[in-house]
This record gives structure tokens, C-alpha cells and sequence, in this order.
């Protein structure tokens, strides 16, 4: 009676497994672990399906642009980028990350045999010549939020992501942050903090979060779904998770030429000479002159990304209140003691002041590397707009 019991219970058990899974596909998750260059710093994430019948491994992969595309750069800074689903085989998808050291963690997904078929067909569907094509959004459409749209428009049995964001939520930047750090990229931070304004400075969602690949890998782990919809019993989306390669972890230290240290000591000396000199001489004029020409140039760029960039990463960028374009012209006038140079850059100097005085509380996070620089400015400033107002018309050599 005991063996019966007993048989009776293996084959139920047999049987409900094949219910959850009774066709051939195998679909996992593939989370690729940060490259070198900025554009890998992020990590990656791809779709992987086995089908046994058919004895296909294919890779599905979101994050496929054309470098070949002659107007590339153009296309970047106007935020105009268009990427494409591309696939192939798995051996070859691996090579790659096997070739530049990095790892590779894949979650196989539990889900109803209808539910992998429907994820099959939107992969097939979105890899056609006609539909294969996106605009790319860093932040809200990209290799990993597309696999997280997939998952919830086509997995039925998904009920839904748990909270996986910390209590103290982060922004964006401050998630871009987290991996620029790790990576020790930080001139590529200075860069990102001087040209992507205040909109990044939002709080993300849950779901949100999930355009960073960890992330992503994060939802996946806390998402469950209806094992059996009769009687509503949830199980983890997850069934494993592994590393497939993994390779040797290397320790980065900080390099002694980053932001922090180049631009205090450029500041430093600058201000130094600033203040040896009692009078304002032609060198004096002539260092200010390409500062400001500099400042201005800059301005301009940020400007120029926040007013024709078809997204909205680079608008609201409170650091044009230090880096006014107006400067490119200004510039060209420091040797002149007409009134309006004067009153031109006591404003700039007050600008500028305000701002370092509530550097760590305006709206957009402000790179602290910059304060120096800011405040060199400021200094060069109320310098030039002193020696108008004193009507020095004798620039001493």
C-alpha cells in the first residue's frame, strides 16, 4: 500500500512539472558584467532560448547599433540613436565576453509552456527587418528595460517585481554614479554630471531602475509567478542561477590624474598668480581671456544638447549658471574698460558665487570636482569687473 502511495505521488508530481513546462524551450536571462570602455561600463543583458526539438541556442540581444553609420557621432549628440534586436548563436555570444573578461550570470525563467512560446513569437516578430529598429533612450529604452517589457506583456503568469530598490531611493545620477565609481571612470563622470541636467536627478521607480542590467537581474530574482492559477499558489520566476563565466576579479585604484586632483591644482595655480599680481597686466587679461573662452564654449554645448537633443537628459542643467555661453563673446572684451564689461562680469561673479554658496542643494547634484574651478571663476570675475570699474586703462606688459 505504501509503494502505491508512493507511486501515486511521483507520478503527480511528474505530471504537475510537465504542466508548468510540457513543451521544449528553455528561456534564461544572460547578465553580462561591466566592460572597460563607457559604453560597457553598464553591463549587459540578453535573452537566451534553447529549443530542444529543433536543437537551436540562440541569443537575443537589444543592445546592437551600427558604428558604420556615417552620421553615428551626429546622431549620438542629438540623442538620435537607433538601435536593433540582433540574435545569434550562443557559442558566440560568449566568445565575445569570454575574449574581453567579462561575466556572464543566467536565470533560467520558470514559466508555463504558453508563456515561452508567447516571449518566442515577440522576439521573432520584434527581429524582423521591419520592426527590428528602436529609439534608444539610456535611461527608458534600452537592452535591459526591453527585456523587462517583454517579460510583463507576454509572461501571463507574471504577477509582478518586487520592491527591490533600497529604503534610501536613488536617482538616476545616482545610479550612473554607483558604476562610474566601480569602474573608476571618473572623468566619464565629470563629463556626464557637466552635460545631463537636473531631469536625471529624479528618483527612480521599481521598474524603472531595471534599465541598469544588475538591476534588472535584481527584478527578475524577486518576480514571481502563478504555479498553478487553480489555486493561486506563487512561485519565484527564478529556478537557478548561475555563473556561466566568471573570470578573475582585478582590484582598479584610483589614478593620481583624476578631475578632483588636475582641476584643483590647475585652480590653485591660477589663483596663486591671480593674487601675486597687484595690477592687472596683459598675461593677466590674456590667462582670463581663454578661461572665460573656454567657460563659454562649454556653455554653449551644454546649452546646444539641452535645446536640440530630442530627449530631455540634457535639459534643465543648472551648471549654465556658471558656464554661461555669453562668455564666448565677453571673452574677446576683458581688455576693454567699457561700463557694460564691468557690470557683465560683476553679474557672472555674483552667479557664480550664489552658486557654489548652495552647491550641495539645488536641484541637479553638482560634480564636486568642479568647485574649484567655480570658484576661480568667480575670483577671475569680480577681478576683471574691479579693473573696469577703476577705469585702468593702462594694462601694464
Amino acid at each position: 500500500m505504501r509503494l502505491i502511495a508512493t507511486f501515486i505521488l511521483l507520478f503527480t508530481s511528474i505530471f504537475a512539472s510537465a504542466q508548468t513546462d510540457s513543451c521544449n524551450l528553455r528561456i534564461s536571462i544572460l547578465t553580462c558584467g561591466p566592460g572597460e570602455d563607457l559604453y560597457s561600463i553598464f553591463g549587459h543583458s540578453a535573452v537566451r532560448i534553447q529549443d530542444s526539438a529543433s536543437r537551436t541556442d540562440i541569443v537575443y540581444n537589444y543592445g546592437t547599433m551600427d558604428f558604420d553609420d556615417p552620421s553615428f557621432y551626429l546622431k549620438f549628440m542629438r540623442g538620435e540613436m537607433r538601435y536593433f534586436l540582433s540574435y545569434t548563436d550562443y557559442p558566440s555570444f560568449m566568445y565575445e565576453y569570454q575574449v574581453t573578461r567579462r561575466s556572464v550570470i543566467e536565470q533560467n525563467l520558470q514559466l508555463s509552456c504558453d508563456d515561452k512560446k508567447r516571449i518566442l513569437t515577440a522576439l521573432q516578430t520584434n527581429a524582423l527587418d521591419e520592426n527590428k529598429y528602436y529609439s534608444y533612450s539610456f535611461l527608458y529604452d534600452n537592452c535591459s528595460s526591453r527585456i523587462r517589457d517583454i517579460a510583463m506583456r507576454n509572461a501571463k503568469s507574471l504577477v509582478r517585481f518586487k520592491d527591490i530598490l533600497p529604503a534610501r531611493v536613488p536617482t538616476f545620477r545616482n545610479m550612473i554614479h554607483e558604476y562610474l565609481h566601480r569602474g573608476q571612470q571618473h572623468w566619464s563622470k565629470l563629463g556626464i554630471d557637466l552635460l545631463l541636467g537636473a531631469n536625471i536627478d529624479i528618483k527612480v521607480s521599481n521598474e524603472e531602475s531595471m534599465f541598469l542590467p544588475d538591476y534588472l537581474m535584481k527584478g527578475f530574482d524577486s518576480a514571481v509567478v502563478l504555479k498553478s492559477p487553480a489555486q493561486a499558489q506563487l512561485m519565484p520566476m527564478v529556478g537557478a542561477k548561475q555563473y556561466i563565466y566568471q573570470p578573475p576579479v582585478t582590484e582598479l585604484s584610483l589614478p593620481w590624474y583624476n578631475p578632483y586632483f588636475i582641476l584643483a591644482a590647475v585652480s590653485i595655480l591660477l589663483l596663486i598668480f591671480s593674487f601675486r599680481k597687484r595690477t592687472y597686466t596683459r598675461t593677466s587679461a590674456r590667462i582670463d581671456k581663454y578661461l572665460f573662452l573656454v567657460t563659454g564654449l562649454l556653455g554653449t554645448l551644454m546649452l546646444a544638447l539641452w535645446l536640440f537633443r530630442e530627449d530631455t537628459v540634457c535639459s534643465k542643467n543648472w551648471n549654465l549658471v556658471w558656464a554661461l555661453p555669453t562668455h564666448v563673446i565677453a571673452a574677446f572684451y576683458i581688455r576693454s574698460n567699457k561700463p557694460w564689461v564691468g557690470i557683465y562680469f560683476r553679474v557672472a561673479g555674483i552667479l557664480g558665487a550664489l552658486l557654489l554658496l548652495g552647491w550641495w542643494w539645488w536641484p541637479q547634484q553638482m560634480n564636486s570636482s568642479l568647485v574649484a574651478p567655480v570658484l576661480l571663476l568667480v575670483i577671475r570675475a569680480f577681478t576683471i569687473s574691479y579693473k573696469t570699474r577703476n577705469n585702468d586703462q593702462n594694462i601694464k606688459s
